[in-house]
C-alpha cells in the first residue's frame, strides 16, 4: 500500500521559512519522481514542484521558483521541501504526491497545513 506523509507545516510570519518532509513507503522510491501539490483556502489544487527519481532534475511552478526547493534522500525515503521568503499567498495544505499529470495525481499524502501570517 502506497503511503506518503507529510510533516513540517506550521505557522510562520511573512518572509519566514519551513521545511516540509514527505515519507513515502509502499512502492519503490527511488524509481518515481515526487511532487508537490497544495490547494490555497477555497481554491483548487496547484502544482508546486517535482523532483526526478534520481534527483538530478528538479521543477518549479513559477509561483514559487527561487524562494522553494525540493530535495530528496533515497536512503530514507523522504522527499524535503524547503520553502524561504513565505508569503500570505503560500498559505494552503501541502501535499506529496506521485504519479501526477499537473494536479491530478494518483496517490498523495493527508497533507500538512502550512500558515503564512503575521
Amino acid at each position: 500500500e502506497v503511503q506518503l506523509v507529510e510533516s513540517g507545516g506550521g505557522l510562520v510570519q511573512p518572509g519566514g521559512s519551513l521545511r516540509l518532509s514527505c515519507a513515502a513507503s509502499g512502492f519503490p522510491f527511488s524509481t518515481y519522481y515526487i511532487h508537490w501539490v497544495r490547494q490555497a483556502p477555497g481554491k483548487g489544487l496547484e502544482w508546486v514542484s517535482k523532483i526526478s527519481d534520481s534527483g538530478r532534475y528538479t521543477y518549479y511552478a513559477d509561483s514559487v521558483k527561487g524562494r522553494f526547493t525540493i530535495s530528496r534522500d533515497n536512503a530514507k525515503n523522504t522527499v524535503y521541501l524547503q520553502m524561504n521568503g513565505l508569503k500570505s499567498e503560500d498559505t494552503a495544505l501541502y501535499y506529496c504526491a506521485i504519479g501526477c499529470s499537473g494536479v491530478h495525481c494518483s496517490n498523495r499524502g493527508q497533507g500538512t497545513q502550512v500558515t503564512v501570517s503575521s
